[in-house]
């Protein structure tokens, strides 16, 4: 993904509210799934670390982007982005500049 994608993408996330949140159970299996089917949907998607979470939010961004295959488009503070293009290209809603 390129500055200018990802530059893209945080502009879309900017008026996104959180649609997931992590708590002190950090990431199971079933956040993960939910997260990807979420993703699958969506393609962009704002995920919430809360307060509880003792996990650092830049390792639970690279365990959910490598365990639903997306990309980690920004973490700023407790909010973490994810990315993950629509398999099928006739069903994609963000179409990513260059």
């Amino acid at each position: 993904m390129t500055s200018k994608q990802r530059s893209f993408l945080k502009g879309l996330a900017m008026t996104m509210e959180p649609i997931f949140q992590v708590g002190k159970s950090g990431v199971t299996p079933e956040v993960t799934a939910a997260i990807g089917e979420a993703l699958e949907a969506r393609e962009l998607i704002k995920v919430s670390v809360l307060k509880n979470c003792m996990e650092d939010e830049r390792a639970i961004a690279q365990t959910l982007a490598e365990r639903t295959r997306s990309d980690v488009v920004q973490v700023i503070g407790k909010k973490i982005v994810l990315y993950k293009p629509a398999k099928d290209e006739s069903k994609r809603k963000i179409i990513l500049p260059g």
